[in-house]
């Protein structure tokens, strides 16, 4: 037995073969209008570089947000309309592309997105918060995990928020993704975060749309008991449509995100 089912999101979200193509025409359109540093080498490959997003003014503090795709697909020319709500507010984006399996494996990419936060953190001053989605909301989480960012820019966090996020590797190694995840008992061991635990003191909201699939408010509730962080679930919001407040400056997550928790 599989869990395929469980961890398919599109075949129960309406038209869900037309978000892709929103999103990305969404972000061109952004890009052209915007203030930013695109393709900034943050380490060594194609994929290896990240856009930042700058307001008109000093930044208050940095919003680093990592794209998901379930580590297989997608990169950061999908999301800059995201940086909106941030950028509105003072902030500035960074948002990196990163390698992809099975080209790679996972504590490589997390070893790459805490390479990425490093060279937006050298980039831009003041306070950090870490936001990801679904894949990208397992790497958001291991950012806030101690060991895996710098002690310097670690120090730096004020708030990280997975969203919709994989927590627990180990049922992914009961589906057919994983023969291209290459998800092992000790990658899931070392690299899921609610089997360990955050950095002391550091504000962590998960956050979850309430009609996702139950595998996904699963995996976010059992980060949330795991951490004892705040914990909301989005009513309304699946999947897909669960980041789109990112891109509004007066949205409840905007809101929750940068003020450092619920």
């Amino acid at each position: 037995m599989t869990l395929d089912d469980a961890y398919a999101n599109a075949a129960y979200i309406p038209d869900a073969d037309q978000f892709p193509e929103m999103w990305q025409a969404k972000a061109e359109a952004f890009r052209l209008k915007s203030l930013s540093e695109s393709g900034i080498a943050y380490g060594v490959g194609e994929r290896q570089v990240m856009d930042i997003f700058l307001s008109d003014t000093v930044a208050k503090g940095l919003l680093v947000f990592v794209h998901g795709g379930y580590w297989l697909r997608f990169d950061r020319r999908y999301w800059s309309h995201l940086a909106q709500g941030a950028l509105a507010r003072g902030w500035a984006v960074a948002m990196p592309s990163y390698d992809l399996c099975p080209s790679v494996r996972l504590p490589e990419i997390t070893a790459q997105i805490a390479n990425a936060v490093g060279a937006a953190a050298a980039r831009v001053v003041g306070p950090i918060c870490v936001a990801g989605h679904s894949a990208g909301g397992h790497l958001a989480a291991r950012m806030a995990m101690p060991g895996v960012l710098p002690e310097d820019v670690a120090a730096r966090l004020h708030h990280v928020m997975p969203i919709s996020p994989v927590a627990d590797l180990r049922p992914l190694m009961h589906t057919s993704m994983n023969k291209d995840l290459g998800i092992t008992e000790e990658i899931a061991a070392a690299e899921s975060p609610a089997l360990g635990k955050p950095l002391e003191g550091l504000a962590v909201t998960v956050w979850v749309g309430g009609d996702e699939r139950p595998a996904f408010l699963d995996q976010a509730a059992w980060l949330a008991e795991a951490w004892g962080c705040g914990h909301v679930v989005a009513e309304g919001a699946h999947h897909f449509d669960v980041i789109a407040p990112l891109a509004d400056p007066q949205s409840a997550m905007m809101e929750c995100l940068l003020a450092g928790g619920a």
